[in-house]
């Protein structure tokens, strides 16, 4: 008994450490007791493109770091960056070239995060239809849901073929893109989203043939980006936040099968065969470092707005987005 006395003591002296260092690893990261709130209005519905924010919600992450996040779904999807500009919400769900346009008009806003960090935008027509080449766009008829970027991007995917926006007939189908071009009604749409009308043509035993912008002419840039108010770069609460979205976003990548369960679990009415399709196509173009910052990339990508003519003049990358200490 006599030689197993110090391996005992030793056992529960060890015992003791594990607890309290389990104890330390569970207070919270931000080192406060009552969770802050944060407004984050979002840029339209839930959907797989939100993933990483509600991960970050679902496993507790911001509340780890002391945060009580309100995502709200807008009625207008216009108005997420104009509420936060007028200090009317703490951040906003919103698209780079979206940011660009806002800035060049006087909105005090600026970028701190990337979501999904590449372009979802597409030029789509039916794989077995008569266009097989950007040149084969020539007199035919292209859907459309937006104007101006959505035009601009275009444009610039007919210049690459020698062609205009003059040598196609742009119809708006209010956002009817798949229904559009299944009836014939169009022979392609832009602003069609990879992640979704690829496969909702797919859900209706049609293929689509995608042309990506970034493939020709178009700069890369951030689909969806996190926005506040440039007057309040200071909130420590927008570090915090950033820090667990990384947190979400690791998950997310390592076990993306858990994290569809999340997903369903915040919104069981998005459990469709669409959204599971639409989960596994943007699960690689989440940004796995949301907070960094390329800035030549937001600089080109002003140069390239300016000589569409969307904005009057591309300005400094810092004027768009910046990187939190």
């Amino acid at each position: 008994m006599a030689d197993r006395a110090p391996w005992s003591r030793n056992r529960i002296i060890l015992q003791a450490f594990g607890l309290a260092l389990s104890l330390a690893l569970a207070v919270p990261t931000s080192g406060t007791h009552a969770a802050e709130p944060l407004s984050l209005l979002l840029d339209w519905f839930v959907n797989p493109d939100h993933a990483p924010l509600i991960v970050a919600e679902e496993k507790g992450f911001f509340a780890d770091v002391g945060l009580d996040v309100h995502m709200t779904e807008p009625a207008d999807p216009n108005d997420p960056p104009k509420l936060v500009a007028a200090g009317q919400a703490d951040m906003a769900v919103s698209y780079q070239p979206q940011l660009h346009i806002q800035v060049a008009a006087g909105l005090p806003l600026v970028r701190i995060a990337a979501l999904v960090a590449t372009p979802l935008n597409t030029l789509v027509v039916l794989a077995d239809g008569p266009v097989t080449s950007l040149a084969a766009l020539a007199g035919r008829t292209i859907g459309y849901s937006v104007g101006g970027f959505e035009d601009a991007v275009l444009g610039a995917m007919l210049d690459g073929v020698g062609l205009s926006l003059d040598d196609v007939t742009l119809v708006n189908v209010n956002f009817a893109l798949t229904p559009a071009l299944l009836s014939g009604q169009v022979d392609g749409v832009i602003g069609a989203f990879r992640n979704f009308e690829l496969n909702q043509l797919a859900l209706h035993d049609a293929e689509g043939r995608a042309f990506y912008p970034e493939e020709h002419g178009v700069p890369p840039y951030d689909e969806l980006i996190l926005v506040v108010n440039r007057n309040r770069l200071d909130d420590p609460r927008w570090r915090r936040l950033l820090d667990a979205l990384e947190r979400a976003t690791v998950y997310l990548l390592n076990h993306p099968e858990e994290s569809w369960s999340l997903f369903v679990r915040h919104r069981p009415s998005l459990d469709d065969p669409l959204n599971r399709l639409a989960w596994r196509d943007t699960l690689r173009r989440f940004a796995q470092a949301p907070a960094a910052l390329d800035p030549h990339r937001y600089r080109r990508f002003a140069m390239f707005l300016e000589a569409r003519g969307l904005i009057e003049q591309a300005r400094p990358a810092d004027a768009y987005a910046v990187t939190l200490d």
